[in-house]
C-alpha cells in the first residue's frame, strides 16, 4: 500500500524559511508526478508546486520565486524549500504523488507563519 509521509512543518516568523520533506513507501515504481498542495483555514485545497519525472515544474503564482520544489536522490522523495514566508502561507501542506493514474495523498503537515 502506497504511503506518503510529510515532515518539516512548524511555526516560523514572517520572513523566515522552512523545508518540507515527503517520503513515499509501498511501491517499487517511480511516481510520474510528485508535489505539494496546501489548505488554509476555510479555504479549498490548492496547488503549491508539482514536478514530474522529467523535472518539469509548475508553481502556483503566489509562491513562485519564494518556494522551490525538488525531487530527492532517493526514489520517490520530494522537497519544498519555502523562503520569505508570510501569514498567507499558513496552511496544512499535503504531499501528493501520481502513479498509474491514481493520486495519493499524505496526511499533511501544518505550517504556521506568525506576523
Amino acid at each position: 500500500q502506497v504511503r506518503l509521509v510529510e515532515s518539516g512543518g512548524g511555526l516560523v516568523q514572517s520572513g523566515g524559511s522552512l523545508r518540507l520533506s515527503c517520503a513515499a513507501s509501498g511501491t517499487i515504481f517511480s511516481f510520474r508526478i510528485m508535489g505539494w498542495y496546501r489548505q488554509a483555514p476555510g479555504q479549498e485545497r490548492a496547488l503549491v508546486a508539482i514536478v514530474d519525472r522529467g523535472d518539469t515544474i509548475n508553481y502556483s503564482g503566489s509562491v513562485k520565486g519564494r518556494f522551490t520544489i525538488s525531487r530527492g536522490d532517493a526514489k520517490n522523495t520530494v522537497y519544498l524549500q519555502m523562503n520569505s514566508l508570510n501569514a498567507e502561507d499558513t496552511a496544512v501542506y499535503y504531499c501528493t504523488a501520481n502513479l498509474g493514474g491514481t493520486n495519493y495523498w499524505g496526511e499533511g503537515t501544518l505550517v504556521t507563519v506568525s506576523s
